[in-house]
Protein backbone atom coordinates (compact mmCIF):
# COMPACT_ATOMS: atom_id res chain seq x y z
CA UNK A 1 0.00 0.00 0.00
CA UNK A 2 1.05 3.72 -0.62
CA UNK A 3 -0.10 5.68 1.76
CA UNK A 4 0.45 9.67 2.02
CA UNK A 5 0.40 11.65 5.41
CA UNK A 6 -0.43 15.30 5.24
CA UNK A 7 1.82 16.50 7.60
CA UNK A 8 1.29 20.22 8.96
CA UNK A 9 4.25 21.97 11.35
CA UNK A 10 2.34 24.19 13.83
CA UNK A 11 3.69 26.21 16.70
CA UNK A 12 4.70 24.55 19.95
CA UNK A 13 1.37 24.26 21.65
CA UNK A 14 1.31 26.68 24.25
CA UNK A 15 3.95 28.93 22.66
CA UNK A 16 2.03 30.51 19.64
CA UNK A 17 2.40 34.18 18.66
CA UNK A 18 0.59 36.56 16.36
CA UNK A 19 3.08 38.81 14.16
CA UNK A 20 1.69 41.75 11.82
CA UNK A 21 -1.28 41.45 10.46
CA UNK A 22 -2.42 38.85 13.03
CA UNK A 23 -1.00 36.14 11.20
CA UNK A 24 0.95 33.23 13.19
CA UNK A 25 4.32 33.31 13.64
CA UNK A 26 6.00 30.26 11.76
CA UNK A 27 9.09 31.00 11.74
CA UNK A 28 11.00 28.73 14.47
CA UNK A 29 9.74 26.55 17.07
CA UNK A 30 7.63 24.36 14.97
CA UNK A 31 6.11 20.94 15.56
CA UNK A 32 4.61 18.23 13.93
CA UNK A 33 0.53 18.70 14.78
CA UNK A 34 -0.72 16.58 17.27
CA UNK A 35 -3.65 15.16 15.25
CA UNK A 36 -1.63 14.53 12.30
CA UNK A 37 0.75 12.21 14.37
CA UNK A 38 -2.02 9.86 15.50
CA UNK A 39 -2.97 9.20 11.63
CA UNK A 40 0.61 8.74 10.70
CA UNK A 41 0.84 6.41 13.30
CA UNK A 42 -2.24 4.25 11.74
CA UNK A 43 -0.37 5.32 8.52
CA UNK A 44 2.53 3.45 9.59
CA UNK A 45 0.84 0.04 11.35
CA UNK A 46 -1.16 -0.34 7.92
CA UNK A 47 1.88 -1.07 6.17
CA UNK A 48 3.67 -3.11 8.56
CA UNK A 49 0.83 -5.41 8.10
CA UNK A 50 -0.20 -4.68 4.35
CA UNK A 51 3.30 -3.53 3.15
CA UNK A 52 4.19 -0.76 0.95
CA UNK A 53 5.72 2.49 2.08
CA UNK A 54 4.26 5.93 3.84
CA UNK A 55 5.38 9.34 2.47
CA UNK A 56 4.42 12.79 4.32
CA UNK A 57 3.47 15.60 2.31
CA UNK A 58 3.71 19.04 4.21
CA UNK A 59 3.16 22.61 2.56
CA UNK A 60 5.03 25.27 5.03
CA UNK A 61 8.29 27.12 5.63
CA UNK A 62 11.78 25.81 5.66
CA UNK A 63 11.48 25.41 9.23
CA UNK A 64 9.09 22.96 8.98
CA UNK A 65 11.86 20.56 8.69
CA UNK A 66 12.17 20.00 11.88
CA UNK A 67 8.52 18.25 12.23
CA UNK A 68 9.28 16.85 9.24
CA UNK A 69 12.41 14.66 10.56
CA UNK A 70 10.36 13.14 13.21
CA UNK A 71 7.99 11.74 11.17
CA UNK A 72 10.82 10.05 8.92
CA UNK A 73 12.21 8.95 12.65
CA UNK A 74 8.95 7.36 13.20
CA UNK A 75 9.18 5.44 10.21
CA UNK A 76 8.00 7.39 7.10
CA UNK A 77 10.08 6.05 4.20
CA UNK A 78 10.26 9.72 2.64
CA UNK A 79 9.08 13.26 2.47
CA UNK A 80 7.60 16.37 0.19
CA UNK A 81 8.09 19.69 1.15
CA UNK A 82 6.23 22.67 -0.68
CA UNK A 83 8.16 25.84 -0.27
CA UNK A 84 7.69 28.92 -1.85
CA UNK A 85 7.69 32.51 -0.04
CA UNK A 86 4.67 33.50 -1.86
CA UNK A 87 2.51 30.75 0.62
CA UNK A 88 2.81 33.20 3.30
CA UNK A 89 -0.55 33.84 4.68
CA UNK A 90 -2.48 31.44 2.76
CA UNK A 91 -5.93 30.92 3.45
CA UNK A 92 -7.85 27.35 3.87
CA UNK A 93 -8.75 27.33 -0.03
CA UNK A 94 -5.43 28.19 -1.10
CA UNK A 95 -4.24 25.84 1.02
CA UNK A 96 -6.09 23.15 -0.55
CA UNK A 97 -5.14 23.79 -4.10
CA UNK A 98 -1.48 23.51 -2.96
CA UNK A 99 -2.06 20.48 -1.52
CA UNK A 100 -3.90 19.24 -3.87
CA UNK A 101 -1.44 19.93 -6.97
CA UNK A 102 1.11 18.09 -4.73
CA UNK A 103 -0.83 14.97 -3.84
CA UNK A 104 -1.81 15.37 -7.30
CA UNK A 105 1.89 13.95 -8.40
CA UNK A 106 1.82 11.23 -6.37
CA UNK A 107 1.04 7.28 -6.13
CA UNK A 108 -1.44 6.53 -3.44
CA UNK A 109 -3.61 4.20 -2.43
CA UNK A 110 -4.74 6.41 0.54
CA UNK A 111 -3.92 10.17 1.68
CA UNK A 112 -4.80 10.64 5.37
CA UNK A 113 -4.49 13.73 7.40
CA UNK A 114 -5.71 15.16 11.06
CA UNK A 115 -9.31 15.82 11.38
CA UNK A 116 -8.21 19.27 12.21
CA UNK A 117 -4.57 21.86 13.23
CA UNK A 118 -3.85 22.96 17.03
CA UNK A 119 -3.00 26.38 14.77
CA UNK A 120 -6.59 26.68 13.10
CA UNK A 121 -8.87 24.52 14.18
CA UNK A 122 -10.80 24.77 10.83
CA UNK A 123 -10.74 21.36 9.72
CA UNK A 124 -11.74 21.71 5.89
CA UNK A 125 -8.38 21.47 4.40
CA UNK A 126 -8.60 17.79 4.13
CA UNK A 127 -12.02 18.03 2.50
CA UNK A 128 -11.11 20.88 0.32
CA UNK A 129 -8.04 18.74 -1.23
CA UNK A 130 -10.44 15.48 -1.45
CA UNK A 131 -13.25 17.55 -3.67
CA UNK A 132 -10.35 18.85 -5.86
CA UNK A 133 -9.08 15.44 -6.49
CA UNK A 134 -12.50 13.57 -6.83
CA UNK A 135 -11.89 11.08 -3.93
CA UNK A 136 -14.12 9.83 -2.02
CA UNK A 137 -13.80 11.51 1.77
CA UNK A 138 -14.08 9.46 5.04
CA UNK A 139 -14.17 12.09 8.05
CA UNK A 140 -13.45 11.59 11.63
CA UNK A 141 -11.90 7.94 11.42
CA UNK A 142 -11.76 6.09 14.89
CA UNK A 143 -10.41 3.28 13.03
CA UNK A 144 -8.87 2.37 8.99
CA UNK A 145 -9.21 -0.98 7.64
CA UNK A 146 -8.37 -1.42 4.22
CA UNK A 147 -8.48 -4.28 2.02
CA UNK A 148 -6.19 -3.99 -0.57
CA UNK A 149 -7.10 -7.05 -3.38
CA UNK A 150 -10.79 -5.73 -3.47
CA UNK A 151 -9.59 -2.22 -3.56
CA UNK A 152 -11.80 -0.45 -0.93
CA UNK A 153 -11.38 1.02 2.48
CA UNK A 154 -13.66 0.61 5.20
CA UNK A 155 -13.58 3.74 7.87
CA UNK A 156 -15.39 3.08 11.78
CA UNK A 157 -16.65 7.16 11.70
CA UNK A 158 -17.43 9.17 15.23
CA UNK A 159 -21.31 10.25 14.60
CA UNK A 160 -23.40 12.33 17.34
CA UNK A 161 -24.95 8.63 17.86
CA UNK A 162 -22.03 6.70 18.55
CA UNK A 163 -20.38 5.62 15.00
CA UNK A 164 -21.36 4.73 11.25
CA UNK A 165 -19.04 2.32 9.40
CA UNK A 166 -18.45 3.26 5.34
CA UNK A 167 -17.02 2.01 2.67
CA UNK A 168 -15.26 3.44 -0.25
CA UNK A 169 -12.85 2.58 -3.45
CA UNK A 170 -9.28 3.25 -3.04
CA UNK A 171 -7.75 5.38 -3.43
CA UNK A 172 -9.99 7.57 -0.99
CA UNK A 173 -9.17 10.46 1.20
CA UNK A 174 -9.60 10.03 5.61
CA UNK A 175 -9.68 12.46 7.95
CA UNK A 176 -8.78 10.86 11.50
CA UNK A 177 -8.82 11.39 14.88
CA UNK A 178 -6.67 10.47 18.28
CA UNK A 179 -8.66 7.18 18.47
CA UNK A 180 -6.64 5.46 15.43
CA UNK A 181 -4.09 5.16 18.36
CA UNK A 182 -0.90 6.98 20.41
CA UNK A 183 1.85 7.59 18.12
CA UNK A 184 5.34 5.80 18.87
CA UNK A 185 8.07 7.48 19.88
CA UNK A 186 11.29 7.42 17.36
CA UNK A 187 14.11 5.38 18.31
CA UNK A 188 17.35 6.18 18.35
CA UNK A 189 17.66 3.88 15.02
CA UNK A 190 14.74 5.85 13.25
CA UNK A 191 16.43 9.29 14.24
CA UNK A 192 19.72 8.04 12.74
CA UNK A 193 18.02 6.92 9.66
CA UNK A 194 16.20 9.87 9.35
CA UNK A 195 18.75 11.62 8.77
CA UNK A 196 19.35 9.74 5.22
CA UNK A 197 16.01 9.80 3.85
CA UNK A 198 15.21 11.64 0.83
CA UNK A 199 12.85 15.00 1.31
CA UNK A 200 11.85 16.49 -2.00
CA UNK A 201 11.54 20.21 -1.84
CA UNK A 202 8.93 21.67 -4.17
CA UNK A 203 8.10 24.97 -5.19
CA UNK A 204 4.78 26.95 -6.92
CA UNK A 205 6.04 26.70 -10.10
CA UNK A 206 7.13 23.13 -9.89
CA UNK A 207 3.12 22.73 -9.02
CA UNK A 208 2.16 25.12 -11.72
CA UNK A 209 0.76 27.17 -9.65
CA UNK A 210 0.53 31.13 -10.09
CA UNK A 211 2.11 33.08 -7.05
CA UNK A 212 -0.63 35.45 -7.06
CA UNK A 213 -3.67 33.03 -6.30
CA UNK A 214 -2.23 31.96 -3.14
CA UNK A 215 -1.02 33.94 0.01
CA UNK A 216 -1.88 36.47 2.48
CA UNK A 217 -2.93 39.19 -0.74
CA UNK A 218 -5.00 36.50 -2.16
CA UNK A 219 -7.24 34.95 0.87
CA UNK A 220 -10.73 34.95 1.35
CA UNK A 221 -10.50 35.51 4.75
CA UNK A 222 -8.49 37.75 6.98
CA UNK A 223 -8.42 38.29 10.90
CA UNK A 224 -9.20 41.77 12.08
CA UNK A 225 -8.94 41.00 15.78
CA UNK A 226 -7.45 38.75 18.44
CA UNK A 227 -7.78 38.89 21.99
CA UNK A 228 -6.64 36.93 24.72
CA UNK A 229 -9.47 34.50 26.51
CA UNK A 230 -11.10 36.70 30.14
CA UNK A 231 -9.13 35.20 32.65
CA UNK A 232 -11.21 32.60 34.92
CA UNK A 233 -13.17 33.39 38.42
CA UNK A 234 -11.14 31.56 41.14
CA UNK A 235 -12.49 27.72 41.91
CA UNK A 236 -14.96 27.33 45.03
CA UNK A 237 -13.51 24.09 47.01
CA UNK A 238 -15.80 22.51 48.94
CA UNK A 239 -14.56 20.47 52.21
CA UNK A 240 -17.30 20.07 54.29
CA UNK A 241 -18.42 16.65 55.28
CA UNK A 242 -20.01 14.13 52.76
CA UNK A 243 -23.53 15.37 53.39
CA UNK A 244 -23.25 18.72 53.33
CA UNK A 245 -20.77 18.88 50.94
CA UNK A 246 -23.23 17.13 48.34
CA UNK A 247 -25.97 19.79 49.63
CA UNK A 248 -23.82 22.63 48.59
CA UNK A 249 -23.04 20.62 45.28
CA UNK A 250 -26.92 20.37 44.70
CA UNK A 251 -27.29 23.67 45.38
CA UNK A 252 -25.04 25.07 43.45
CA UNK A 253 -25.79 23.40 40.12
CA UNK A 254 -29.12 23.88 40.87
CA UNK A 255 -28.40 28.06 40.55
CA UNK A 256 -27.29 27.74 37.18
CA UNK A 257 -30.28 25.73 35.76
CA UNK A 258 -27.55 22.29 35.79
CA UNK A 259 -30.23 20.17 37.06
Amino acid sequence: MQIVVLLKAVPVVGNERLVDGWSVDRSSGLEANGNDEYVLEAALKLVEAHGGEVVTLTMGPASSVEAIRKALAMGAARAVQVVDDALAGSDALATGRVLAAALGRLEYDLAVAGADTSDGQGGVVGAAVATRLGLPYLSYAASIEPDPAAGVVRVRRISPTGYDVIEARMPAFIAGTQLLGEPRYPSLRGIMQARSKPIATWSLADLGIDPASVGSAASRTAVHEATPPPQRAGATIVRDAPDAAVERIVEFLASRRLI
